[in-house]
């Protein structure tokens, strides 16, 4: 059974935590953070002078930080950061059966990946894979309505706001859970006690400046462990490689994409909206979801609210 968090409506009570890195740019934090204030009830939030190297702070202090949200009653939200890295290194540490007892609306994407999955696996929470603090200030008015909507508890389009549209790898329909996020982070938990069960799942994968022999190595990860044998659907977000070397061989992003999904028995799309760059729209992470794809057209329908009523 899904523990599906509290809505979050304007003016309700969060706290903003870095669960991984730290800013790359204090400004740009302090910026975000105040948009957020217009909206939110900020009650507790990051500050500097504890980063250690790239982490927010040592693993025990960033793991205290996330438990106090957790345990707060009145804390509706955790709002992350940003992401880089750490949350990995925070997994043993997370006391799960407190997160069982209270399901907060965990928000963030890229690094956070690793908590929505693991909260998923072992605390059934959903959570929304959405904008960072870091983002508050820049991000434009679809990005920002694609996450309240979700928070408040309603089940908006992911694509129609925004200036994309889906295009079929491989036909099929299928319904599941919505699970992924970031590749990279996604396939360091495959095989740990905190990655989910992706039996039937629709797997959702994005990646940031990554040469296509690192997309086709991690691909061939989740081949190899089974994981792209068990899902029933899979949605491709963005994908950028960054700087190439044009004089090493390589292989297209979507040549790579066709050898791995082109002939599935279940539909594989790319197109979402999602990804580091912005505009991007809000995921809600472990909430029922159908996959649709014919010849021509695709679509995507979530199924139900990734808050409570």
């Amino acid at each position: 059974m899904l523990r599906r968090p509290p809505p979050l409506p304007p003016g309700a009570s969060i706290a903003v935590v870095a669960p991984a890195s730290a800013p790359r740019d204090l400004t740009t934090y302090e910026e975000g953070l105040a948009r957020l204030q217009d909206t939110y009830d900020v009650r507790t939030a990051w500050t500097s002078g504890t980063e250690r190297g790239y982490l927010a702070a040592p693993d025990a202090d960033r793991a205290a930080a996330l438990h106090q949200a957790i345990e707060d009653p009145e804390i509706r939200a955790i709002i992350c950061v940003r992401g880089g890295y750490g949350g990995l290194r925070l997994l043993p540490r997370i006391d799960w059966a407190l997160a069982r007892a209270h399901p907060t609306l965990l928000v963030g994407y890229s690094d956070v990946t690793a908590l929505h999955l693991a909260l998923y696996a072992r605390a059934r929470w959903t959570g929304l894979s959405g904008p960072v603090v870091t983002e508050w200030l820049q991000a434009d008015a679809a990005t920002l309505e694609s996450f309240e909507a979700w928070s408040r508890g309603e089940t908006p389009a992911l694509v129609d706001t925004f200036d994309a549209s889906l295009t079929p790898l491989s036909r099929g329909i299928a319904t599941g859970p919505l699970l992924g996020g970031n590749l990279a982070v996604l396939t360091r938990l495959v095989g740990t006690p905190f990655a989910p069960d992706f039996e039937g799942a629709i797997l959702v994968l994005e990646e940031v400046a990554e040469a296509p022999y690192r997309v086709d190595r991690m691909l061939a990860h989740l081949q190899l462990a089974g994981v792209l044998d068990t899902v029933s659907g899979v949605l491709l977000g963005e994908f950028t490689t960054g700087d190439l070397d044009p004089e090493t061989p390589t292989l297209s992003l979507d040549a790579v994409f066709d050898d791995y999904f082109g002939d599935r028995s279940y539909p594989v799309v790319t197109g979402l909206p999602y990804g580091h760059r912005l505009p991007r729209c809000t995921l809600p992470i472990g909430v029922p979801t159908q996959l649709q794809a014919s010849d021509r057209d695709a679509s995507v329908t979530v199924q139900s609210p990734v808050v409570t009523g």
